[in-house]
């Protein structure tokens, strides 16, 4: 049987960490994506066994490149690297930041996904999770229930950028469904990371979140596919 191989990007820290430790628990070779090699190291330490160190800045061309040519075959790709530079509303938000928040969770996404795919092809069972928001549920947005309660259209370039990944989810979904990919995106829940550092008052623990992307990343054949879940399998409403 060959050894099970994923990459996740961001995976330096925070929910993208958890989520290689747990892939490498369960005896999965884990390429550890970082942007930063002094960072990528020390968490491939961290994490040990299974664990294989891979430079990737997914806002770098090149650099993407470089990084699929290093590896053959891959089995889960868990697109998790993503950025949020303010609460700003729409209105108090300049294009740049829609445009630097969007090279990150957006176009990184497709640029990654586009360059392994043909080590992903070489999978029998391709696996895609991309890491969302439940702030990225239109559903929500537009007729909050009492589980969830975005704001009054703070956060954006970051919730926007999220629900056009949720867009890119499904499309992903349907066109490679018939070489046997599941593609599914993850609403992790407000967790204690860099990105959002106050949710250690709410118990937001990263790790909890990264059980709900294990569980997206070895799916069954009969598993779904462009579905939208919550990091306790619950499905999200787009």
């Amino acid at each position: 049987m060959n050894e099970r191989t994923a990459l996740v990007t961001g995976a330096n820290k925070g929910i993208g960490k958890h989520i290689a430790r747990l892939l490498a628990a369960e005896g999965v070779t884990v390429y550890v994506g970082s942007r930063d090699p002094g960072r990528g190291q020390r968490a491939v330490e961290e994490i040990g066994a299974g664990a294989r160190l891979l430079v990737l800045d997914v806002s770098d061309p090149d650099g993407i490149a470089q990084a699929a040519a290093q590896v053959d075959r891959l089995d889960v790709l868990v697109n998790n690297a993503g950025i949020s530079l303010s609460l700003a509303p729409p209105a108090g938000t300049g294009v740049e930041e829609f445009r630097r928040t969007y090279e990150t969770n957006v176009f990184g996404v497709v640029a990654v996904t586009n360059a392994f795919l043909p080590a992903l092809r070489r999978s029998p069972r391709p696996r895609i999770v991309n890491i969302s928001s439940g702030t990225a549920s239109l559903t929500w947005s537009t007729n909050p229930n009492p589980q969830f309660t975005p704001g009054s259209g703070g956060a954006a370039a970051y919730r926007s950028s999220k629900a056009a990944l949720n867009a890119l989810t499904v499309l992903y979904a349907q066109t490679l469904a018939h070489d046997g990919f599941k593609v599914n995106a993850l609403a992790p829940g407000l967790r204690a990371t860099d990105l959002t550092p106050g949710a250690a008052a709410a118990g937001g623990d990263p790790a909890e979140a990264a059980q709900g992307a294990l569980r997206l990343a070895l799916l069954p054949d009969d598993g779904p596919t462009g579905g939208f879940f919550s990091w306790d399998g619950t499905p999200v409403p787009w």
